[in-house]
């Protein structure tokens, strides 16, 4: 039942889109994408490839299980509470030692893969900002065209006085060189 005085209900008056109607263009950027990345993945290096392989595995659970079974098999042998096994290791200066040149080893392997995502991540990040330079360039001759048409209409509005403002092209460059320059009088 509804609770509302005027008998309209709470939700939404036109109801929400399809998700299974996706337009072509998207669903053509969806399959490039796709694409970019397997391809991207077919190129890699065997090393690249093995070190994916490990750090991937070692980001499991079943690394973690595995762990707590060999390491927690190993100080219960050495501290005698599970007898199968003779003491081995009584001190664990074995234990640590293979933890450690394990830990160096996995440590290199994760920063392997984090490079090479970050390179993926930089060539997203050029994409994005092409992108976004493209569309506002657009924009602004969107703007300009736009601004004409008002002015050869005579056509006054509330904002004709940002008109100039935002049929100016953006460089880029300059914006780059503000922000450093802002950064930098922060840090200083």
């Amino acid at each position: 039942m509804d609770d509302r005085k005027d008998g309209l209900s709470a939700g939404p008056v036109v109801p929400p889109p399809n998700p299974s109607g996706l337009s072509a263009s998207l669903e053509r950027n969806i399959t490039a994408l796709q694409k970019r990345r397997e391809d991207e993945a077919a190129r890699a290096t065997r090393e690249e490839k093995v070190a994916e392989a490990i750090t991937g595995f070692t980001g499991s659970m079943r690394f973690v299980y595995l762990h707590l079974v060999l390491y927690g098999g190993w100080i219960l042998v050495n501290l005698g509470i599970l007898p199968v096994i003779p003491a081995f290791d009584p001190s664990f200066v074995m234990l640590a030692m293979i933890a450690s040149v394990e830990a160096i080893f996995l440590s290199t392997f994760v920063l392997i893969s984090q490079n090479r995502t970050a390179a993926a991540q930089d060539k997203r990040a050029d994409l994005d900002l092409q992108i976004s330079l493209l569309a506002e360039h657009e924009l602004t001759k969107l703007a300009e065209m736009v601004a004409e048409i008002r002015e050869h209409l005579g056509i006054r509005t509330a904002v004709d006085r940002e008109v100039p403002e935002v049929t100016r092209n953006v460089a880029p460059e300059a914006v780059m060189d503000a922000i450093e320059k802002q950064e930098n009088s922060r840090s200083s």
